[in-house]
Parts: C-alpha cells; structure tokens; sequence
C-alpha cells in the first residue's frame, strides 16, 4: 500500500530487506524458508505455539475450574495490542503524524497483517508473555498475600527479565528496527530504545496485571461467578484502562524529560529501579514462605507456564548462542553486515532473573486439583447483569 509508506518506514523496510511498496496487504502469507535467516521463523513458530497453548489452556481452565483469570489475561492483552500498535504503524492515518513518526519497523516474517507492519507473531507475543508473567506471579502467591498493586508490580518485574532477552536480540538478527533518530526513542540503550526496555517490557505488564487482577482475578479468588457478557465488557475495559495506565506510569520521563535526553533516560531509569526493588523482595519472601508451606492454603499452578517458559527460555538461549560469534565480532556496535548489537550483561541478567522466577514455580509445593475453594460454596453475583448462583464460582450463563 504506497500511499501508506511514510518515508522513515520505507528507509527502515530497505535497511530490514523487503519494499514498503510491495508489502503485501491486509494478510499476507510468505514461504517461511525465503525469510530473511532461519531464526525468523524459529522466533514466530515458538512465539504463536505458545499464544495458541496459553489460549486453549484459558478455554481449559475455565471450563473445568470456573477461573476465567487466564482468560481475560489472554483477550485483555490482545485489546490491549490492538490499542497501542495500529496507531504507531500508520501515525498518518491517525492524525498524529506531526507529533509522532515512524519509531520501528518490524521484519516480514511468514504471516503479516497491515501492509507488512504487524507480524502474526507479534499479536502472539502480547498475550503470551504477559501470560507467563502474570502466572508466575500468581503461582507464588504474591496477589494472595500482597494485594493487587504490589503483585502487578512484581508482574512488570518478572516481565521485563523474559521481555528484555528477546528485545536485546532481536535487532541483531533482523526481527526488527529501530528509526534511532526518533526523538522518541532517546535515548538509546546500545540497541534498544530505554523507552522500550521500560515502558513495553515493564511498564505495560504491570498496568495490564493490576487491571486483571482489580477487575476479575481478585472476585475470582474469592469465588464470585461472571456471565460471558460480564466478562466480555470487563475484558474490553481493561485493554482500555491498560492502555492508560501505560500513558499515566512513565509521565515523569515523558513530560519532564522533554528537550533533555540525559534527564529523560534518568526518570526512565528510575521507574524500572523502582520496580526492581519492590519486586525482588517480595519474590524472594513469598519463595520462602511456600518452600516453608506456612500457609494451608491451596497453592495454584499453572502446568502450561511451567513447560512453556522452560521451552522460552532455552529457545531464547539457543537463539543467543548462534549470534554470539556475530556479536563479539562487532565493531562500535554494529555487526559486520551493520547490525547493531544489544547489552550481553544486561542480558545474562534478564535471564538470570526469567530463570530463577522459573525454577522458583517448580519448587514449591503445588495443588493436586482445583485450587479454588470453590466446592460446595454458592456465590451471588451482586451486579444484577447476570447474577445467577454457581456452586463453582465459574462462568454462569455462557
């Protein structure tokens, strides 16, 4: 779609390998073996089998316990992506285009949406990751204990050490780039925007985590049944109240950073400190207490997260390993095909954090059956849209 190539998204597609002109259109299917190197269609292959999983899983779930938590995590980021990305792909189209450029610019991959702007395996990873980390969180138990807002938090923590080993790499490979002159984008950590390492890698998360949780997650824990309207509605609200709340955190950066690039990374900076020190804590504390089984209360598993962020992690690792020689070849950042290269440190500290938040589901002790006390107990739907009695605490009317 021509008229749709902005001039700064055309430069990025050349520098990525394909024509913005001759990008596809609404959908667009390619031949994943003529993609620009194999690990494109490695990343999208783990990346959509997961979103797939981590839906059925949902459906599963709520089916056979009542808890339709997975379920809204899954819809609500997914409205959450459609929210925030179509507006960065086409500014023009949206009237924001004297404000806002063209900040990336992502690779053809084997299934696009939008005139090449929107891999399948984008819409994918929304849902996906915020499903491991909000699980993860959730199968330790800090919700239960910590309420809504230190859990959220500790949800954007967890987020950001998954997140951040693949935004790291990706540039390097070619998943994508990044329009570097964007004042938005400033400044830059080696190959990725600080905004991006904050805002979509742990900002976002714990919005859409406290949302999730305020809205359903918590009348969930407490046995309260929705009707699928109710859940539809509440989804909706909360990719919207999502969205917002991305906008809200990172004010500080955002408005006083303006026209000082060095302030504007400090407050960016600041925000994920923050984040990291309520979140370690409280991770490490919660672990403790379960290893020490102090409570009698049922504790939830997820088997799905459990596998799947192994199968992540070591795909994510194996993927790191064959672009290593690449990266310490490099030159002043770039590889020797000008391909700019990520933070290896900041990287193994990413994954030294998805890791131990992984072994740490795996080490507690965990529920042999439905973990909400949900049987034999009759709840009420106070709101009168669809307040029929359940003795599951399930979805009623659907």
């Amino acid at each position: 779609m021509a008229d749709h190539c902005a001039p700064t998204f055309d430069q990025l597609a050349k520098a990525l390998g394909f024509s913005c002109q001759e990008a596809g259109g609404l959908v667009e299917v390619r031949n994943p073996a003529a993609l620009e190197n194999w690990t494109l269609p490695v990343l999208e292959f783990t990346i959509v089998l997961g979103a797939v999983l981590a839906l059925i899983y949902a459906i599963v779930r709520l089916r056979r316990h009542g808890d339709p938590t997975n379920l809204v995590v899954w819809f609500g980021a997914t409205a959450y992506l459609f929210i925030i990305e179509p507006p960065l792909y086409f500014p023009a189209a949206f009237g924001i285009d004297a404000h806002v450029d063209t900040m990336f610019a992502h690779n053809v991959f084997t299934v696009d949406f939008l005139w090449g702007r929107l891999p399948l395996y984008i819409v994918a990873i929304y849902p996906l990751m915020a499903t491991l980390a909000f699980e993860i969180v959730r199968m330790l138990g800090v919700f239960r204990r910590y309420g809504v807002l230190v859990g959220a938090v500790c949800v954007g923590f967890v987020h950001h050490g998954c997140y951040e080993i693949f935004d790291h790499l990706g540039p390097q490979l070619r998943w994508w780039e990044w329009s570097t002159e964007n004042p938005l984008n400033q400044p830059m950590f080696d190959s990725v925007p600080l905004p991006s390492v904050v805002v979509f890698a742990a900002l976002w998360p714990m919005s859409l985590a406290f949302f999730v949780q305020l809205i359903v997650g918590r009348h969930v824990d407490e046995g309260r049944a929705f009707s699928g309207p109710q859940l539809v509605w509440r989804t909706a609200v909360i990719g919207i109240l999502g969205s917002l709340g991305t906008a809200v955190l990172p004010i500080p950066a955002t408005l006083f950073g303006v026209g000082n690039t060095p302030l504007r990374g400090f407050l960016y900076a600041a925000e994920l400190v923050i984040v990291t020190i309520v979140a370690i804590p409280i991770l490490i504390r919660q672990w403790l207490r379960l290893r020490r089984n102090d409570s009698d209360t049922p504790h939830y598993t997820n088997g799905f997260v459990r596998i799947y962020s192994v199968v992540y992690l070591c795909v994510m690792a194996l993927l790191w390993v064959t672009a290593l020689p690449d990266y310490f070849d490099a030159v002043d950042g770039s590889t020797s095909n000008g391909d700019p290269i990520g933070n290896l440190w900041y990287t193994l500290a990413c994954f030294t954090v998805a890791i131990l938040c992984v072994v740490a589901v795996f080490t507690v002790p965990h529920e042999a059956s439905d973990p909400l006390p949900t049987e034999g107990r009759r709840t009420r739907d106070a709101e009168g849209d669809g307040g029929e009695i359940s003795a599951r605490g399930g979805l009623v009317g659907s």
